[in-house]
């Protein structure tokens, strides 16, 4: 049998015999007790106002607090000027004269309340909001490690690049040396054949002397007269010169600057990057996203008025700013809600950005259509993160997981594509339908692009006068071709392309001077009109605030069209 004093699976037991199980409590002194044993509890001295209750209701007797400055008196009142409990004997004395004194109760119910209401909002507010917090900088953690990976990658293979000239530029190198070693070599050996040759001839001569030496015949010792002097001039010494090699200066800087450099780290933070998000009261709605009505008029909010006499695009930075590039070489970084010029970088090539985006680390991305580059500006340095060959980059997105979306055109303006990239290698391609068709037109327009929510890939055609959605996998599901009747009766021109928090995708019909909304299916849903005139760009903030570019006007409008 289990001891009740230490089973901690056995029924609860008097504090005061161990042995009875516990039927009352006294609220005073925080005591379990059995009905034997209540009349020994208080009868002790250690407290003269025992509260004792059943065990069920403990804790239904306030436990008022001690007065500080009378001794064994309770405050049951308040005093709302001095902030403090207050018993009878002080409210009496001329200390809390002409002070407002409530009933300690309810000042104790007003106090839980707002604790109650403090402790909901950590719950449903703060609580989840640092839980997405942790989220975040895990999954910031997680980029930097994959980000950093490819780094080392690109190393690597820049390295391996380098190897392999050296590897040319030494056999190169060699093979000069064996041309050369062959050249001098046949020139001495051609001497040493000609040395030779002259021996040869020295030997003939001395054989014919001794014959003329050892003849009796006068005749031939007359006909044989000795030629040595042509053999007192001596051949030519031939002295090859050895070519020397002379090797460059290996400088651990200048070396590390043809080889690369990498850029300073930094660690940026924002005072206001987070925000706490409001959160539905029911379990339904704090399980799942908040829905958003459309609104059946949408307004202006803002008006940004860039200065670019022709406005292309838009890029959302934060709440507070944007980016906008139009054609020229500069891009522009503006306060929304001052309209003020806050920042300019200029591209590395002093190309017309052709598109631009923003990561989700904060840094901006731009396509120069002309370089074939995709570019990323961080810490105001630029570094060509992609160099196509044989096509070029048009429209650019930045991705849930952080990788990049880019649509791009051969340069014989006969193909063109849709391509994921994780840093700078590529991932994936998308081109074809399932029967081998092109997915999208090979049309010169540049084609926008965005991720929806449920990741399908979005891209506005204008060349075929479509929105041509497909899934994460690259296969299509479904084209959207525009909507009758349109506010000016225009044929379908779609731009700029955008999504929302409910999935909504949105389009500029610059022809039409209109946003069309549509489903994440392809279904129509309304128009956004504004007096627009000749939209272009669209990008949305972490509100759905919709940012248009007006392509003509040099203005970004900033509008409300979800309650």
């Amino acid at each position: 049998m289990m001891d009740p004093r230490t089973s901690a699976q056995d029924v609860m037991r008097c504090d005061l015999c161990e042995t009875a199980i516990v039927q009352m409590h006294c609220d005073t002194c925080f005591v379990n007790l059995c009905k034997a044993c209540v009349g020994e509890h208080i009868s002790t001295d250690e407290c003269e106002d025992h509260k004792v209750v059943k065990f069920q209701s403990k804790k239904s007797t306030p436990l008022y607090p001690g007065c500080t400055s009378h001794d064994k008196e309770r405050c049951e009142m308040y005093c709302d000027q001095c902030h403090i409990p207050v018993c009878i004997t002080c409210v009496a004395s001329d200390q809390h004269l002409g002070h407002k004194i409530l009933k300690i109760m309810q000042v104790l119910e007003e106090m839980k309340e707002k604790i109650t209401k403090e402790k909901n909002e950590l719950n449903e507010t703060i609580y989840p909001a640092y839980q997405d917090i942790v989220s975040d900088v895990q999954n910031r953690i997680s980029q930097l490690e994959k980000k950093y990976g490819d780094l080392l990658t690109v190393i690597t293979k820049h390295g391996e690049d380098w190897h392999r000239e050296i590897d040319k530029l030494v056999q190169k190198l060699k093979s000069e040396v064996e041309e050369m070693k062959t050249t001098q070599l046949h020139t001495l050996q051609k001497h040493l054949d000609e040395v030779n040759k002259k021996i040869s001839d020295i030997n003939d001569e001395i054989n014919s002397m001794d014959v003329a030496l050892d003849s009796n015949d006068m005749s031939k010792v007359f006909s044989r007269m000795p030629n040595v002097d042509e053999y007192k001039i001596l051949p030519q010494k031939i002295l090859p010169c050895l070519p020397k090699f002379t090797p460059g200066r290996i400088q651990g800087e200048e070396l590390c600057k043809l080889f690369g450099t990498l850029s300073s780290i930094s660690v940026r933070s924002e005072e206001h990057g987070y925000s706490i998000k409001k959160t539905q009261k029911s379990p339904e709605a704090a399980s799942s996203p908040v829905i958003k009505q459309l609104l059946d008029e949408p307004h202006i909010v803002t008006t940004i008025h860039t200065g670019y006499e022709n406005l292309y695009n838009v890029a959302c930075l934060s709440d507070e700013e944007i980016w906008t590039c139009g054609n020229n070489s500069t891009i522009k970084l503006f306060s929304i809600n001052q309209g003020s010029l806050l920042k300019s970088v200029r591209t590395k090539s002093g190309n017309w950005p052709t598109d631009l985006a923003v990561t989700n680390s904060g840094d901006l991305v731009y396509t120069d259509y002309r370089d074939r580059t995709v570019n990323i500006v961080e810490n105001e340095e630029i570094q060509t993160v992609i160099r196509l060959q044989n096509w070029k980059p048009r429209g650019v997105c930045s991705t849930s997981s952080g990788d990049l979306l880019v649509t791009m055109i051969s340069d014989d303006h006969k193909q063109s594509k849709v391509v994921h990239y994780s840093g700078s290698t590529e991932t994936q391609t998308i081109q074809f339908d399932d029967q081998g068709q092109p997915l999208y037109s090979s049309v010169y327009y540049i084609k926008y692009i965005s991720e929806n929510r449920n990741l399908d890939i979005c891209v506005a055609d204008c060349g075929v006068k479509a929105v041509v959605v497909v899934n994460q996998a690259g296969k299509l599901r479904f084209r959207y071709t525009g909507h009758t009747p349109t506010p000016k009766n225009k044929p379908f021109n779609p731009q700029g392309i955008t999504t929302d928090s409910q999935s909504h995708i949105l389009t500029a019909d610059k022809n039409n001077d209109c946003v069309h909304i549509i489903d994440q299916d392809g279904q129509f849903l309304r128009y956004i009109d504004c007096r627009l005139r000749s939209p272009w760009g669209l990008l949305l903030d972490t509100n759905d605030n919709l940012f248009i570019s007006q392509h003509r006007n040099k203005i970004v409008k900033k509008i409300k069209y979800q309650q």
